[in-house]
């Protein structure tokens, strides 16, 4: 399993934007849904590493936010409420958010294995660093394809040529995203085997 901790960054200086995330968070699938914990800070229990890289990318985007990935097993049966849930998962989860909070991209793996634990780490903190320095038409670009739409479908919906879409995609790094983006998936996987 995979559990996600999520804390917001300088949650004393600003609003709460727990409750926005959770709302973005919704479309990703799981085991258990994202849930406060405490404070400033949520979590949820999810068995797909795509979902991870989803949860990650949406977060990434919005910025302000220290995400830890724990990997490993979790105490069954699981509670109906996350923040109930008990493990090996869940303390790496707590173990990785705390080492995020440290690191310029915000995000950190643990698991049982560290070698591919670090590699699944350097998979999203390269997707992390990849959309970070995107404009606001960048990250609208790379919503649409992400949603699996053509680009002539994407450029109509943004109301754009399909050429600027495409010169959109390049300044946003879309395609290494959507590549680095199968790497993350292998490496979280290989870090649960």
């Amino acid at each position: 399993m995979y559990v996600v901790t999520i804390d917001q960054r300088h949650s004393r200086r600003e609003a709460d934007r727990v409750p926005h995330a959770l709302q973005s968070l919704t479309h990703i699938p799981v085991i258990r849904p994202f849930d406060r914990t405490a404070g400033d800070e949520f979590q949820a229990v999810l068995d797909d590493p795509a979902a991870v890289i989803d949860t990650v990318l949406t977060l990434a985007e919005e910025g302000g936010w220290s995400i830890g990935v724990g990997i490993g097993t979790v105490e069954l049966p699981l509670p109906s409420i996350t923040r109930a849930g008990r493990g090996p998962a869940f303390e790496r989860a707590r173990d990785a958010v705390n080492a995020a909070k440290t690191n310029p991209y915000s995000v950190a793996v643990m698991g049982p294995d560290p070698m591919p634990c670090t590699y699944a780490q350097t998979g999203l903190r390269l997707l992390v660093r990849t959309i970070a320095g995107r404009s606001d038409a960048g990250h609208a670009a790379a919503r649409q394809m992400r949603s699996g739409q053509t680009q002539s479908v994407a450029a109509a919906t943004l109301g754009i040529t399909p050429q600027a879409l495409s010169q959109r995609l390049r300044a946003a790094d879309w395609y290494i995203e959507e590549e680095t983006r199968l790497l993350a998936i292998h490496l979280l996987q290989s870090a649960h085997s």
